[in-house]
């Protein structure tokens, strides 16, 4: 089974695990899914077969990668009371580790392909929730537009921890991504997740702020106010940062360009386009605007980065199953 799925970018940021094994986040969040950037994967059943295969790319996946598709296959199949093994073909065209979700679209177009290939009949909840497992942000890539990933109750965190769609009123958004950096990051985000939630003194004030932000946010986008919405997910990342910046050591994924870029998005607010700067563990900048803005901002970002890459991406699909393996 091949399935294909985009990765989103959070507005209200997911920062932090209170369930490692459950990837049950402390915080609630909000994402926009992009029309860019898409991962295709194909799950083929290999019954005899003595272990799971997976390529990446064309390349044999090793690692920390191969780890979590493997764990991720046998969630499946418990939950399909199947024992048969797979071969897992997946290519990305987004840059992989490097803060531009990348996981979320792997994980989601995982999710569909494999429950699709093992016969399981999931609904959508039910697909987010599955593919939370593989990376928390997957669970927002399985919806198009906008959604909110609910952090889950204390009863029943696995449960009640999943995506879901977001209605937006008379909004035309498009994200300009500007490419500082697309190699891996030398600390994974999982990485700096542990330790900002573990030793920075600024991420409990953060979390409850966020919970807040994600109200208005909301409010927002239901009246459709694009200075309103980027206003939040702007405060709201660099909220995300500080914490970072506060860790014991200090995770710090911001670089001189991106400090640039910073710059140049509140400059083009000043000169009165209304473009607003959010950022995932990475360098990169995105940056939210009017669809009919997005050609200025993205010649802008350009200008303040010779060196990088600009793509202008605008709402997308959600993960959906192409067609069945041969």
């Amino acid at each position: 089974m091949t399935a294909v799925a985009q990765p989103n970018i959070a507005l209200i940021k997911y920062w932090g695990k209170r369930d490692e094994r459950l990837v049950i986040p402390w915080t609630s969040s909000l994402s926009m899914t992009l029309d860019v950037f898409p991962t295709t994967t194909t799950v083929r059943l290999a019954p005899a077969a003595g272990a799971d295969r997976v390529t990446l790319n064309g390349r044999h996946a090793a690692g920390e990668t191969l780890r979590r598709v493997l764990d991720f296959l046998e969630l499946v199949r418990e939950l399909a009371g199947r024992r048969e093994r797979a071969v897992v073909d997946s290519h990305n065209t987004a840059p992989t580790g490097a803060g531009v979700a990348s996981s979320a679209s792997g994980f989601a177009a995982l999710a569909v392909a494999a429950a699709a290939a093992y016969d399981l009949d999931l609904d959508a909840t039910e697909l987010s929730r599955l593919a939370r497992r593989g990376s928390g942000s997957a669970s927002r890539s399985v919806f198009a537009g906008f959604s909110l990933w609910h952090a889950g109750g204390e009863e029943d965190p696995d449960g009640s921890s999943y995506a879901e769609p977001v209605p937006v009123r008379g909004l035309d958004p498009a994200l300009v991504i500007a490419l500082v950096d697309d190699s891996p990051k030398a600390v994974s985000s999982r990485a700096a997740m542990r330790r900002t939630v573990d030793t920075s003194p600024l991420y409990r004030p953060w979390a409850d702020s966020s919970e807040r932000d994600l109200i208005e946010m909301r409010l927002a986008l239901g009246r459709g106010d694009l200075d309103a919405v980027g206003e939040i997910a702007e405060r709201n990342a660099l909220g995300m940062h500080a914490t970072m910046l506060a860790a014991r050591p200090a995770v710090r994924y911001l670089s001189p360009g991106t400090l640039t870029l910073l710059d140049r998005v509140l400059r083009l607010r000043q000169e009165g386009t209304p473009a607003y700067s959010t950022m995932d563990a990475g360098p990169n900048v995105k940056v939210l605007c009017h669809s009919s803005d997005a050609d200025r901002v993205a010649a802008a970002l350009r200008d303040a980065i010779p060196s990088g890459s600009v793509v202008v991406a605008r709402s997308g699909p959600g993960a959906r199953l192409l067609s069945g393996g041969s």
